[in-house]
């Protein structure tokens, strides 16, 4: 019986050696202590996730709401009751305002104005905001109105040329009236200091004007 020979040590030596270096070079390169951190990171834990879709607002967003609230109630105490009358509002709110008004403490005012921002939640606040501008405004037009007939009563009475002009402006004057009022102040005012003439012709001029300005 024949003998197989045995393979050459140096030949095996050296297939061992080709097949390391072949698994060396397909080998992952092993992760730097830096990326290990990083890994090991990742992996703990970070809290509860946000849910993308909770549109529930924050406690800021829901504070600053308050505030926006009550301050709109305090403007609402501000107007007359003839504007407040003609606002539509739920009644608990209408009595809350009502009542703010009758507090005198600065803590009893707090306190209310805190039950007025609750109660304007259930109230339509685009409504109330807008009747709040229109007071504004009508103040404004109120106060520019006032100013342009003082000017205008000063005018009439210094100067003739302001008649003319008043009738070009406002065709719709009674004009024999604003005549005999003019001619009324003038001689009012004569002899008098400009800070001493407030006359009843003064005013009575100054009443005629207004609403022909407001018109």
């Amino acid at each position: 019986m024949s003998r197989r020979a045995a393979p050459h040590r140096g030949t095996a030596l050296h297939a061992s050696e080709s097949e390391g270096e072949g698994e060396s070079e397909n080998a992952p390169p092993e992760a730097s202590a830096d990326e290990q951190d990083a890994d090991v990171d990742a992996t703990r834990d970070t809290g509860p996730a946000v849910d993308p879709f909770d549109i529930r607002p924050s406690k800021t967003r829901l504070k600053k709401k308050a505030h926006d609230l009550q301050a709109l109630g305090v403007q609402l105490t501000e107007l007359s009751d003839e504007r407040l009358d003609r606002i539509e509002m739920p009644e608990p709110l209408r009595d809350a305002l009502a009542d703010y008004r009758r507090t005198k403490s600065f803590e009893g005012k707090r306190r209310q104005l805190q039950y007025i921002g609750k109660l304007m939640h259930n109230a339509d606040e685009a409504a109330l905001r807008e009747a709040v501008a229109a007071a504004t405004l009508g103040s404004a037009q109120n106060t520019l109105a006032l100013h342009q007939a003082e000017q205008w009563r000063l005018a009439l009475i210094t100067d003739d040329d302001a008649m003319t002009r008043w009738l070009h402006e406002h065709p719709q004057t009674d004009t024999q009236q604003l005549r005999s009022l003019v001619r009324a102040a003038r001689r009012d005012a004569a002899g008098l200091k400009p800070e001493d003439r407030q006359p009843k012709s003064y005013r009575e001029l100054f009443q005629f004007l207004r609403p022909l300005l407001a018109s």
